[in-house]
């Protein structure tokens, strides 16, 4: 079968791989009919989240046709059409039960304490092979999928995989009551979902930050506030549009890959701070391997760490859902301590919240196309790679076709 395969930093590839089979009773097999590319995978062919294996197959969502059930998945059949959580949980364990499905003490076969197990990650999380692929094998496959109602599309359950449930999961971290006002920093996919859980959840006033217009203006559709770093100060913003307090909950949906302002009155902030932003890079990424423009690391790992709390009100909450590798050491600690904040973070235990969104996406009280930008054959997925990685205008999200291989 055909797959996007990692070979190395900066180099992914259209490769033919041998197809998965069930390995054990608790597996299935999905044959895939979209899948998608996630900003997560960008960290990876970057340099910044190390640790990769050459081979992996990439890609954590998923949505698709079960072609083959192991012996102890008895509340599935043959044929059911399915979405696959992009963390991979047991079901059993304390931790799932409690519904920390992304620290499953039994899924990562590096043992309890290694963390979150996901498709198409890098050695630590497994690995497993993901799902840019025509088929994939789903581990503790009665935990792990769950069917799709009838009038759900694919283009519609692709988006309940992974980034509206990150979205919606980065929105409760963030303790948001209604009336409240919150501040979301970038844009992207998961960002647009936060900004859209944020109104789920009652907030009162959604400021989105950001520095590309044709995100800032989709988080203008959903009804938020937009901030350009590139244009004005975003913390001095925050705080006039606020009469001084600054946001009750902020979210930070962008993570190691963020970048400074290069233009407008904060870039005197960021030529201040240089030397620092050059030393968190290569802490972040201690090997890149660029090409052109593609698959270069944010230039400012922790910036929007840094304004998000300083643009908080004393007692705000911090709700971290931006990807951060375990090398990563710089944050705010004393702003954020002298301020009061609650800080929140982690991986989406996506398998706790995929059943409740379906059901908002099968009312229509949500329609999550709206954030999806392109919808490509899998033939043409290193191009869509290229474009989404370089954030070209209109490039939001994009939906991958497996069968479409011509």
């Amino acid at each position: 079968m055909k797959a996007i395969v990692f070979h190395g930093i900066g180099d992914i590839r259209l490769d033919d791989v041998e197809e998965p089979r069930l390995e054990k009773p608790t597996d299935a097999i999905v044959k895939l009919s979209a899948s998608a590319i996630c900003g997560t995978d960008l960290h990876m062919i970057r340099g910044t989240m190390p640790g990769m294996k050459p081979g992996t197959i990439l890609g954590h969502e998923g949505v698709g046709y079960i072609e083959a059930l192991g012996d102890d998945v008895r509340n599935f059949n043959v044929g059911d059409r399915v979405v696959i959580p992009s963390t991979i949980a047991c079901g059993n364990c304390v931790y799932c039960r409690a519904g920390y499905h992304s620290q499953c003490n039994d899924a990562n076969p590096n043992g309890a304490a290694a963390g979150t197990a996901f498709f198409g990650g890098p050695a630590p999380t497994g690995p497993f092979h993901g799902m840019q692929a025509e088929k994939v094998r789903v581990p503790f496959a009665n935990a792990g999928l769950v069917r799709i109602p009838d009038g759900v599309t694919d283009e519609q359950a692709i988006l309940v995989s992974d980034i509206f449930p990150t979205g919606y999961f980065g929105a409760e971290l963030a303790e948001i009551k209604p009336g409240d006002t919150v501040a979301v920093f970038g844009c992207g996919p998961v960002g647009l979902f936060a900004i859209v859980s944020a109104k789920l959840f009652g907030a009162g006033r959604v400021f989105a930050i950001d520095c590309h217009e044709d995100r800032l203006e989709l988080a203008r559709a959903q009804g938020a506030e937009v901030i350009n770093f590139d244009e004005e100060e975003p913390v001095a913003t925050l705080l006039r549009l606020t009469n001084g307090i600054g946001v009750d909950r902020a979210i930070d949906a962008v993570g190691v890959d963020a970048v400074h302002a290069h233009a407008g009155p904060a870039v005197k902030e960021a030529h201040a701070q240089k030397a620092e932003h050059k030393r968190e890079v290569k802490e972040a990424a201690p090997k890149t391997n660029p090409d052109g423009d593609n698959w270069v690391p944010g230039d400012a790992p922790a910036q929007v760490l840094q304004w998000a709390v300083e643009g908080l009100a004393k007692a705000g909450t911090l709700s971290i859902i931006g990807v951060y590798p375990q090398q990563v050491r710089t944050f705010p600690i004393g702003a954020a301590m002298n301020k009061n904040l609650t800080l929140r973070m982690g991986n989406c235990n996506h398998r706790k919240y995929i059943p409740r969104l379906l059901e908002l996406v099968r009312t229509g009280e949500v329609d999550p196309t709206a954030i999806l930008s392109h919808v490509e054959p899998m033939a043409s997925a290193l191009d869509a790679y290229r474009n989404f990685d370089l954030r070209k205008p209109g490039w939001v999200k994009v939906e991958l076709e497996p069968s479409q291989l011509q």
